[in-house]
This record gives structure tokens, sequence and C-alpha cells, in this order.
């Protein structure tokens, strides 16, 4: 094969990867844009407000959670990563003072068991709630998380557009220097030919 028809072939070939990455950036940023804003606007409605450092409901949780809620103490809830530390480690610590850790499953079969027991269908209703609440902020998470991914996508497309593009300039820079009679692969070429004569 020629060396011009090689280089014509893949620098436009590097061309189109650029654009379709380019495209695809493109389309990222706007996943992570269009996630990180839709997470942020239904957070925020909820007005969820950590707790302070001095407040009493702060200082009963242990120190794993105290570490993990200090984070953020005192701050408005917006984005994913504060409502999976509010759901894993405020939440889920006042479930798990609960009978039976707070697992709704186990606390509804009780109060289907004994229908008349106020106390325990108050108590199954108090872990449906937070239980309720803490897979809505665990979902907001999750879907926080890919708005992330995909911003990381989106850069790692824009870098690797940039660099097929380079790619493809520097192949076309070739192509004006490369000899028409040039080829690619010039000892294949010579043996080929050889045989056919």
């Amino acid at each position: 094969m020629r060396r011009r028809t090689f280089d014509v072939l893949v620098s436009t070939g590097g061309l189109i990867l650029a654009a379709v990455l380019l495209a695809a950036g493109i389309l990222l940023t706007w996943g992570h844009s269009f996630v990180s804003s839709e997470v942020h606007s239904q957070l925020a409605a909820q007005k969820i407000v950590f707790p302070t450092r001095s407040n009493a409901e702060f200082r009963a949780l242990p120190k794993a959670d105290q570490a993990a809620m200090g984070r953020y103490a005192g701050q408005l809830m917006t984005n994913g990563a504060q409502a999976e530390t509010y759901a894993n480690h405020f939440i889920a610590y006042h479930l798990s003072l609960l009978p039976d850790h707070g697992l709704y499953s186990q606390l509804s079969a009780a109060s289907r068991a004994n229908p008349k027991n106020a106390a325990l269908a108050a108590l199954t209703d108090v872990s449906f709630k937070g239980t309720t609440l803490r897979s809505m902020l665990l979902n907001a998470w999750g879907f926080w998380q890919m708005g992330q991914i995909a911003l990381v996508a989106a850069v790692a497309a824009y870098i690797g557009a940039g660099l097929m593009l380079i790619l493809s300039l520097l192949g076309f820079w070739h192509l004006r220097r490369a000899a028409p009679e040039a080829e690619v692969f010039p000892k294949l070429a010579t043996r080929l030919q050889s045989t056919a004569s």
C-alpha cells in the first residue's frame, strides 16, 4: 500500500474518531450537568440541614459517624455525597436503635402478628419512614455518583479527541512529506512484486 494512501486513511479515521469523542464528551458533560442540577434542586428543596457539632443529636452519634457527619455540620444537603453521609451515618444509626435494628420487614411482621399493639405499630411506622427516607437519599447519591462518572468520562473523551486531532494533523503533515512512490512496508511490497513477476 502506498504511504500516502495509508496516511490519508489513518488520518481521516483519526479525524472521524476525534469528532465522535468530542460528541461523546459533549453528551457526557450535559449528562453530568443535568444530574448534578437535578440532585441539587431536589435535595435543596427538602431543606435537610446537618446537625451542628454542638447539637445533642450530633454528640449522641458514635465517633465514626461523628467524623463522617462533621464534614457537613450545619450545612444544607445539596449533593449526593452529603445524602450518602446523612443516610448511612445519621438515619442508619437511629434506625439501629430500634428493635430488630429498625428492619422494616421484621417490625412489620411482628406488628401484623400483634395488631392490637399500638407501640409496635408506631415503631413499624417510624421504621418505614426512616427506611424510606434513607433509601431515597441513597438513590439520590447513586444518581449523583453516575453524574460524577459521566464527568470523568467526559474529560477522558475530550483528552482522547484532542490527541486524535493532533495525531490526525500530524498524519496529514506526513502525507505532504511522503514521496508518491513510498510504500508502507517496502520490503513486503518488493517481495510481493518479485513473486508476482
